[in-house]
C-alpha cells in the first residue's frame, strides 16, 4: 500500500534481491517519488496497488512469475501503467521480447541511478501524454 499519494509520481518496484530493491526504493524516494516495493510479482498482485501506479519497475527474472509475465498479467487485469524491466541477464532476444510485449524501457544491470530515473520520468511523461491525447480524442 502506498504511504503517500503523489499524482503522477507513484512507482511500484518488484525485485527479489533485497539490497537492489532497497537501493531503488531509496533512489526513487530521494527523487520525490512515492514508492512501494515487493519481493515478488505475486506480492504486488496480491497487494492490489497496481491500478494506482504511474509506473512499475520489475526485475525480469523473479522466483516464480517473471517480469514479462507480470507485464502480461497487469495488462490482463486492466492496469496500464508503463513497466520498466531491469535484468542482470541481458540478451538481444530478451530485449526484443520485452519491446514486443510492451515494456516501456529495458535496463541491463548494473545501471546508473540517473538512467533509471530518466527512464521512469520518460515512461510517466509518455503515459500521461497518451492519456491526454485519449481524453482530447474522446471529448472532441
Amino acid at each position: 500500500m502506498l504511504a503517500l499519494v503523489v499524482p503522477g509520481r507513484n512507482v511500484l518496484v518488484v525485485e527479489d534481491d533485497d539490497s537492489v530493491r532497497e537501493a531503488i526504493e531509496r533512489l526513487l524516494k530521494t527523487a520525490d517519488f512515492a514508492c512501494s516495493a515487493y519481493a515478488t510479482a505475486e506480492a504486488l498482485l496480491e497487494a492490489g496497488t497496481a491500478p494506482g501506479a504511474d509506473c512499475v519497475i520489475s526485475d525480469l527474472k523473479l522466483p516464480a512469475m517473471s517480469g514479462l509475465e507480470l507485464l502480461a498479467e497487469l495488462r490482463a487485469r486492466g492496469a496500464s501503467a508503463p513497466l520498466i524491466l531491469i535484468t542482470a541477464h541481458d540478451t538481444p532476444e530478451l530485449r526484443e521480447r520485452a519491446a514486443r510485449q510492451g515494456a516501456s524501457a529495458y535496463l541491463a544491470k548494473p545501471f546508473r541511478g540517473t538512467v533509471l530515473l530518466a527512464a521512469v520520468e520518460a515512461a510517466i511523461d509518455t503515459d500521461h501524454s497518451k492519456d491526454a491525447a485519449m481524453r482530447q480524442t474522446i471529448t472532441e
